[in-house]
Protein backbone atom coordinates (compact mmCIF):
# COMPACT_ATOMS: atom_id res chain seq x y z
CA UNK A 1 0.00 0.00 0.00
CA UNK A 2 1.44 3.40 -0.63
CA UNK A 3 2.20 5.83 1.86
CA UNK A 4 -0.37 9.13 0.85
CA UNK A 5 1.69 12.10 0.75
CA UNK A 6 -1.38 13.60 2.36
CA UNK A 7 -0.83 11.86 5.40
CA UNK A 8 2.76 11.40 5.88
CA UNK A 9 3.83 8.65 8.34
CA UNK A 10 4.50 10.82 11.34
CA UNK A 11 0.99 12.84 11.62
CA UNK A 12 -0.66 9.13 11.07
CA UNK A 13 1.53 7.87 14.19
CA UNK A 14 -0.99 9.03 17.02
CA UNK A 15 -4.22 7.66 16.02
CA UNK A 16 -2.99 4.41 13.83
CA UNK A 17 -1.82 1.07 15.10
CA UNK A 18 0.78 -0.67 14.30
CA UNK A 19 1.43 -4.11 14.14
CA UNK A 20 5.22 -4.74 14.34
CA UNK A 21 5.32 -8.00 16.40
CA UNK A 22 6.80 -9.60 12.90
CA UNK A 23 10.60 -9.43 12.59
CA UNK A 24 11.44 -8.00 9.14
CA UNK A 25 14.18 -7.99 6.70
CA UNK A 26 13.32 -4.79 4.47
CA UNK A 27 15.29 -5.95 0.81
CA UNK A 28 14.79 -2.36 -0.83
CA UNK A 29 16.17 0.49 1.45
CA UNK A 30 17.90 3.66 -0.54
CA UNK A 31 20.69 5.01 1.48
CA UNK A 32 22.06 7.98 -0.31
CA UNK A 33 25.49 9.43 -0.86
CA UNK A 34 25.08 13.12 0.47
CA UNK A 35 27.37 14.44 -2.12
CA UNK A 36 29.37 12.35 -4.86
CA UNK A 37 32.37 13.88 -3.73
CA UNK A 38 32.30 11.18 -0.99
CA UNK A 39 33.16 9.00 -3.46
CA UNK A 40 36.50 10.63 -4.84
CA UNK A 41 38.72 8.77 -2.18
CA UNK A 42 37.99 5.62 -2.98
CA UNK A 43 38.77 6.29 -7.18
CA UNK A 44 41.84 5.70 -8.82
CA UNK A 45 43.84 8.83 -9.03
CA UNK A 46 43.58 8.77 -12.95
CA UNK A 47 39.91 8.25 -12.51
CA UNK A 48 39.86 11.18 -9.70
CA UNK A 49 41.27 13.63 -12.25
CA UNK A 50 38.50 12.94 -14.83
CA UNK A 51 35.78 13.46 -12.53
CA UNK A 52 37.73 16.46 -10.89
CA UNK A 53 37.17 17.97 -14.56
CA UNK A 54 33.98 17.05 -15.85
CA UNK A 55 32.22 16.00 -12.50
CA UNK A 56 30.22 12.21 -12.80
CA UNK A 57 27.79 13.30 -15.29
CA UNK A 58 25.90 10.77 -16.23
CA UNK A 59 22.59 11.04 -18.54
CA UNK A 60 19.31 11.98 -17.22
CA UNK A 61 15.88 9.52 -18.85
CA UNK A 62 13.76 12.77 -18.79
CA UNK A 63 10.96 11.02 -16.94
CA UNK A 64 11.00 12.72 -13.28
CA UNK A 65 8.04 12.11 -10.95
CA UNK A 66 5.51 15.11 -10.39
CA UNK A 67 5.25 14.51 -6.78
CA UNK A 68 9.01 14.62 -6.24
CA UNK A 69 11.20 11.58 -5.49
CA UNK A 70 11.10 11.14 -1.66
CA UNK A 71 8.15 11.33 0.78
CA UNK A 72 7.60 14.23 2.68
CA UNK A 73 8.39 13.19 5.89
CA UNK A 74 12.22 11.61 5.33
CA UNK A 75 14.01 14.37 5.61
CA UNK A 76 17.01 13.72 8.72
CA UNK A 77 16.07 16.63 11.36
CA UNK A 78 19.40 17.87 10.80
CA UNK A 79 18.72 18.58 7.55
CA UNK A 80 20.29 16.64 4.32
CA UNK A 81 19.24 14.20 2.09
CA UNK A 82 16.22 12.11 2.92
CA UNK A 83 18.37 8.55 3.21
CA UNK A 84 21.43 9.80 4.48
CA UNK A 85 21.58 9.64 8.07
CA UNK A 86 22.34 6.20 9.35
CA UNK A 87 20.52 7.53 13.20
CA UNK A 88 17.62 8.72 11.22
CA UNK A 89 16.80 5.73 8.62
CA UNK A 90 17.13 3.57 12.39
CA UNK A 91 14.24 5.61 14.50
CA UNK A 92 11.99 6.00 10.92
CA UNK A 93 11.92 2.46 9.35
CA UNK A 94 13.93 0.12 11.65
CA UNK A 95 12.61 0.92 15.06
CA UNK A 96 9.16 1.72 13.97
CA UNK A 97 8.60 -1.26 11.84
CA UNK A 98 10.94 -4.18 13.49
CA UNK A 99 13.31 -4.15 10.71
CA UNK A 100 15.83 -6.33 11.66
CA UNK A 101 17.95 -5.84 8.60
CA UNK A 102 17.72 -3.16 5.88
CA UNK A 103 19.33 -4.55 2.61
CA UNK A 104 20.99 -1.21 1.26
CA UNK A 105 20.51 -0.61 -2.62
CA UNK A 106 21.88 2.59 -2.89
CA UNK A 107 20.68 6.03 -4.16
CA UNK A 108 21.36 7.54 -7.23
CA UNK A 109 24.36 4.90 -7.94
CA UNK A 110 22.06 2.94 -10.40
CA UNK A 111 22.74 5.77 -13.63
CA UNK A 112 26.13 4.45 -13.72
CA UNK A 113 25.13 1.08 -15.63
CA UNK A 114 23.71 3.29 -18.30
CA UNK A 115 27.06 5.08 -18.88
CA UNK A 116 28.51 4.87 -22.16
CA UNK A 117 32.20 4.77 -20.78
CA UNK A 118 32.36 1.22 -19.14
CA UNK A 119 35.68 1.85 -18.23
CA UNK A 120 34.05 4.78 -16.15
CA UNK A 121 31.31 2.80 -15.05
CA UNK A 122 33.45 0.17 -13.68
CA UNK A 123 35.79 2.90 -11.69
CA UNK A 124 32.59 4.51 -10.09
CA UNK A 125 31.17 1.07 -9.00
CA UNK A 126 34.54 0.12 -7.12
CA UNK A 127 34.37 3.41 -5.45
CA UNK A 128 31.11 3.14 -4.31
CA UNK A 129 31.86 -0.38 -2.86
CA UNK A 130 34.33 0.94 -1.39
CA UNK A 131 32.98 3.70 0.32
CA UNK A 132 29.43 1.55 1.11
CA UNK A 133 31.84 -0.91 2.97
CA UNK A 134 33.69 1.47 4.73
CA UNK A 135 30.32 3.58 5.80
CA UNK A 136 27.17 2.23 5.70
CA UNK A 137 28.81 -1.85 6.62
CA UNK A 138 31.88 -0.02 8.51
CA UNK A 139 31.79 2.37 10.98
CA UNK A 140 28.47 3.48 10.97
CA UNK A 141 27.49 -0.54 11.48
CA UNK A 142 28.30 -1.50 14.89
CA UNK A 143 25.60 -4.54 15.36
CA UNK A 144 26.08 -5.65 12.01
CA UNK A 145 22.38 -4.80 11.05
CA UNK A 146 23.05 -3.21 7.64
CA UNK A 147 23.50 -5.53 4.88
CA UNK A 148 24.10 -4.02 1.68
CA UNK A 149 24.17 -4.68 -2.37
CA UNK A 150 27.76 -4.12 -4.17
CA UNK A 151 27.22 -2.19 -7.34
CA UNK A 152 28.76 -3.81 -10.80
CA UNK A 153 28.71 -2.23 -14.36
CA UNK A 154 26.97 -4.61 -16.86
CA UNK A 155 28.46 -2.68 -19.90
CA UNK A 156 31.61 -4.64 -18.69
CA UNK A 157 30.70 -7.98 -17.47
CA UNK A 158 34.20 -9.52 -17.08
CA UNK A 159 35.39 -6.47 -15.16
CA UNK A 160 32.01 -6.81 -13.41
CA UNK A 161 32.88 -10.45 -12.70
CA UNK A 162 36.95 -9.26 -11.15
CA UNK A 163 34.71 -6.57 -8.83
CA UNK A 164 32.58 -9.02 -7.35
CA UNK A 165 35.55 -10.95 -6.50
CA UNK A 166 37.13 -8.26 -5.02
CA UNK A 167 34.23 -6.54 -3.13
CA UNK A 168 31.88 -10.02 -2.60
CA UNK A 169 33.24 -11.52 -0.12
CA UNK A 170 32.48 -8.65 2.54
CA UNK A 171 30.58 -10.27 5.39
CA UNK A 172 27.67 -7.55 4.95
CA UNK A 173 27.80 -7.61 1.07
CA UNK A 174 24.61 -10.11 0.50
CA UNK A 175 23.81 -9.53 -3.18
CA UNK A 176 25.48 -8.21 -6.56
CA UNK A 177 22.89 -5.23 -7.88
CA UNK A 178 22.92 -3.66 -11.43
CA UNK A 179 20.32 -1.61 -12.84
CA UNK A 180 17.56 -3.28 -15.22
CA UNK A 181 17.71 -1.93 -18.18
CA UNK A 182 20.57 -3.27 -20.03
CA UNK A 183 22.04 -3.63 -23.89
CA UNK A 184 20.44 -7.00 -24.08
CA UNK A 185 18.53 -9.58 -22.51
CA UNK A 186 20.31 -10.82 -19.57
CA UNK A 187 20.43 -14.41 -20.18
CA UNK A 188 23.12 -13.67 -22.97
CA UNK A 189 26.01 -15.12 -22.93
CA UNK A 190 27.96 -11.84 -22.86
CA UNK A 191 26.47 -11.64 -19.33
CA UNK A 192 27.90 -15.01 -18.03
CA UNK A 193 30.96 -14.23 -16.42
CA UNK A 194 28.84 -12.00 -13.67
CA UNK A 195 26.50 -15.19 -12.91
CA UNK A 196 30.00 -17.29 -12.23
CA UNK A 197 31.42 -15.13 -10.03
CA UNK A 198 28.16 -14.57 -8.19
CA UNK A 199 27.99 -18.53 -7.66
CA UNK A 200 31.21 -18.40 -7.01
CA UNK A 201 31.40 -16.06 -4.07
CA UNK A 202 27.64 -17.60 -3.06
CA UNK A 203 25.70 -14.00 -4.05
CA UNK A 204 22.47 -13.23 -5.30
CA UNK A 205 22.20 -10.94 -8.36
CA UNK A 206 19.68 -8.66 -8.21
CA UNK A 207 17.93 -6.14 -10.77
CA UNK A 208 16.48 -3.01 -10.50
CA UNK A 209 14.51 -0.71 -12.39
CA UNK A 210 15.56 3.22 -12.22
CA UNK A 211 17.49 3.90 -16.08
CA UNK A 212 15.26 2.99 -18.28
CA UNK A 213 15.13 6.01 -21.15
CA UNK A 214 18.82 6.79 -20.61
CA UNK A 215 21.92 6.75 -23.09
CA UNK A 216 22.71 3.12 -23.78
CA UNK A 217 20.20 1.57 -23.02
CA UNK A 218 17.14 2.86 -25.16
CA UNK A 219 13.89 3.20 -25.50
CA UNK A 220 11.92 2.79 -22.10
CA UNK A 221 9.36 0.38 -23.30
CA UNK A 222 8.92 -2.58 -25.91
CA UNK A 223 6.75 0.37 -28.01
CA UNK A 224 9.22 3.40 -27.75
CA UNK A 225 9.38 6.16 -25.89
CA UNK A 226 6.57 7.34 -23.64
CA UNK A 227 5.83 11.07 -22.48
CA UNK A 228 4.44 11.11 -18.84
CA UNK A 229 6.31 9.42 -16.03
CA UNK A 230 3.21 7.61 -14.98
CA UNK A 231 3.71 6.03 -18.44
CA UNK A 232 7.10 5.16 -17.59
CA UNK A 233 6.81 4.01 -14.22
CA UNK A 234 3.79 1.71 -15.03
CA UNK A 235 5.35 -0.50 -18.02
CA UNK A 236 8.68 -0.88 -15.69
CA UNK A 237 7.53 -4.82 -15.26
CA UNK A 238 8.38 -5.08 -19.34
CA UNK A 239 12.33 -5.33 -18.99
CA UNK A 240 12.09 -7.66 -16.09
CA UNK A 241 9.73 -10.15 -18.35
CA UNK A 242 12.15 -10.10 -20.99
CA UNK A 243 14.95 -10.81 -18.54
CA UNK A 244 12.80 -13.93 -16.80
CA UNK A 245 12.33 -15.56 -19.98
CA UNK A 246 15.47 -14.60 -21.39
CA UNK A 247 17.65 -16.24 -18.33
CA UNK A 248 15.36 -19.39 -18.44
CA UNK A 249 15.40 -19.99 -22.30
CA UNK A 250 19.07 -19.93 -22.40
CA UNK A 251 19.58 -22.15 -20.05
CA UNK A 252 21.40 -20.36 -16.99
CA UNK A 253 19.44 -21.86 -14.34
CA UNK A 254 21.44 -25.00 -15.70
CA UNK A 255 24.46 -23.37 -16.59
CA UNK A 256 24.73 -22.07 -13.09
CA UNK A 257 22.33 -23.97 -10.59
CA UNK A 258 23.08 -22.26 -7.70
CA UNK A 259 22.36 -18.92 -8.34
CA UNK A 260 19.26 -16.68 -7.55
CA UNK A 261 18.35 -13.45 -9.39
CA UNK A 262 16.20 -10.94 -7.30
CA UNK A 263 13.40 -8.79 -9.19
CA UNK A 264 14.02 -5.73 -7.24
CA UNK A 265 11.05 -3.03 -7.46
CA UNK A 266 9.71 -4.38 -11.03
CA UNK A 267 5.95 -5.00 -9.44
CA UNK A 268 4.63 -8.89 -9.07
CA UNK A 269 1.27 -9.07 -11.03
CA UNK A 270 3.11 -9.62 -14.25
CA UNK A 271 4.49 -12.92 -13.47
CA UNK A 272 2.10 -15.29 -13.00
CA UNK A 273 1.19 -14.71 -16.59
CA UNK A 274 4.53 -14.94 -17.98
CA UNK A 275 4.96 -18.13 -16.01
CA UNK A 276 1.64 -19.52 -17.86
CA UNK A 277 2.48 -18.47 -21.49
CA UNK A 278 6.60 -19.50 -21.56
CA UNK A 279 4.92 -23.16 -19.80
CA UNK A 280 2.22 -23.53 -23.03
CA UNK A 281 4.59 -22.52 -25.65
CA UNK A 282 7.81 -24.86 -23.60
CA UNK A 283 5.36 -27.81 -24.24
CA UNK A 284 5.53 -27.38 -27.88
CA UNK A 285 8.81 -25.67 -28.98
CA UNK A 286 10.89 -27.52 -26.43
CA UNK A 287 13.29 -28.68 -29.15
CA UNK A 288 14.08 -24.95 -28.90
CA UNK A 289 15.85 -25.28 -25.44
CA UNK A 290 16.60 -28.49 -25.15
CA UNK A 291 18.80 -28.11 -22.20
CA UNK A 292 15.28 -27.63 -20.25
CA UNK A 293 14.22 -30.75 -18.29
CA UNK A 294 11.58 -28.94 -16.94
CA UNK A 295 8.58 -26.67 -17.20
CA UNK A 296 10.17 -23.02 -17.32
CA UNK A 297 7.72 -22.25 -14.52
CA UNK A 298 9.42 -24.73 -11.96
CA UNK A 299 12.80 -22.84 -13.19
CA UNK A 300 11.20 -19.34 -12.19
CA UNK A 301 9.94 -20.73 -8.90
CA UNK A 302 13.92 -21.99 -8.00
CA UNK A 303 15.56 -19.66 -9.11
CA UNK A 304 13.65 -15.98 -8.92
CA UNK A 305 12.85 -13.86 -6.10
CA UNK A 306 10.42 -11.03 -6.03
CA UNK A 307 10.51 -7.76 -3.23
CA UNK A 308 6.96 -6.99 -2.74
CA UNK A 309 7.12 -2.91 -3.15
CA UNK A 310 5.15 -1.78 -6.02
CA UNK A 311 3.04 -4.40 -4.72
CA UNK A 312 0.18 -4.82 -6.97
CA UNK A 313 -3.59 -3.66 -5.37
CA UNK A 314 -6.12 -5.81 -6.96
CA UNK A 315 -9.76 -4.55 -6.10
CA UNK A 316 -10.77 -6.97 -3.24
CA UNK A 317 -8.29 -9.20 -0.51
CA UNK A 318 -9.49 -12.28 -2.13
CA UNK A 319 -7.95 -11.08 -5.14
CA UNK A 320 -4.82 -10.59 -3.49
CA UNK A 321 -4.52 -13.29 -1.76
CA UNK A 322 -5.49 -15.13 -5.17
CA UNK A 323 -2.19 -13.64 -6.71
CA UNK A 324 -0.31 -14.65 -3.44
CA UNK A 325 -0.72 -18.13 -4.35
CA UNK A 326 -0.11 -17.71 -8.09
CA UNK A 327 3.09 -16.49 -6.73
CA UNK A 328 4.32 -19.51 -4.50
CA UNK A 329 4.51 -16.21 -2.57
CA UNK A 330 5.67 -18.25 0.68
CA UNK A 331 8.83 -19.11 -1.21
CA UNK A 332 9.12 -16.37 -3.57
CA UNK A 333 8.15 -13.17 -2.25
CA UNK A 334 10.48 -10.79 -0.01
CA UNK A 335 8.75 -7.51 1.91
CA UNK A 336 10.81 -4.50 0.77
CA UNK A 337 9.26 -0.64 1.77
CA UNK A 338 11.57 1.52 -1.31
CA UNK A 339 12.50 3.68 1.66
CA UNK A 340 12.55 6.65 1.45
CA UNK A 341 10.94 7.27 -2.33
CA UNK A 342 7.78 8.68 -2.97
CA UNK A 343 5.38 5.19 -3.26
CA UNK A 344 6.70 3.53 0.24
CA UNK A 345 4.79 0.70 0.94
CA UNK A 346 3.77 0.35 4.57
CA UNK A 347 3.65 -3.22 5.71
CA UNK A 348 0.86 -2.81 8.15
CA UNK A 349 -1.21 -1.97 5.48
CA UNK A 350 -0.04 -3.76 2.61
CA UNK A 351 -0.31 -6.99 3.75
CA UNK A 352 -3.20 -7.07 6.94
CA UNK A 353 -5.15 -9.98 5.61
CA UNK A 354 -2.45 -12.45 5.07
CA UNK A 355 -2.37 -15.12 6.90
CA UNK A 356 0.18 -15.31 9.51
CA UNK A 357 2.40 -17.97 8.24
CA UNK A 358 2.51 -16.48 4.90
CA UNK A 359 3.39 -13.28 6.56
CA UNK A 360 6.25 -14.36 8.51
CA UNK A 361 7.69 -15.89 5.20
CA UNK A 362 7.51 -12.66 3.01
CA UNK A 363 8.50 -10.12 6.30
CA UNK A 364 11.91 -12.42 7.45
CA UNK A 365 12.33 -16.14 6.14
CA UNK A 366 12.51 -15.63 2.44
CA UNK A 367 14.90 -13.41 2.79
CA UNK A 368 16.98 -14.65 5.84
CA UNK A 369 17.45 -18.21 3.87
CA UNK A 370 18.64 -16.24 0.78
CA UNK A 371 21.11 -13.77 2.14
CA UNK A 372 21.55 -16.42 4.98
CA UNK A 373 21.07 -14.09 7.75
Amino acid sequence: MVQTLEQPLQKRRAGATRDTRYTMIDCDVHQSIVDYRALHPYLDPVWRRYVSQRGFGGPSSGYITSVGLYRKDVTPPGGGEPGSDPAWLRTQLMDRYNVKHPILNGGGILGLCALPDADFAGAVAAAYNDWLTHTWLGEWNPDGRFKGSMMVAPQDPEGAAREIDRSGGHPHVVQVMFASATTAPLGHRQFHPIYAAAERNGLPVAIHPGVEGRSITGPPTAAGWVSKYIEWHTCLPQGFMTHVVSLVCQGVFVKFPRLKVVLTEGGVGWLPSVMWRLDRNYKSLRQEVPWLTRLPSEYIKEHFRLTTQPIEEPPSGEQFLQLLEMLDAGRTLMFSSDYPHWDFDDPVAAFKDVPEPLKRRIFYENAAELYGL
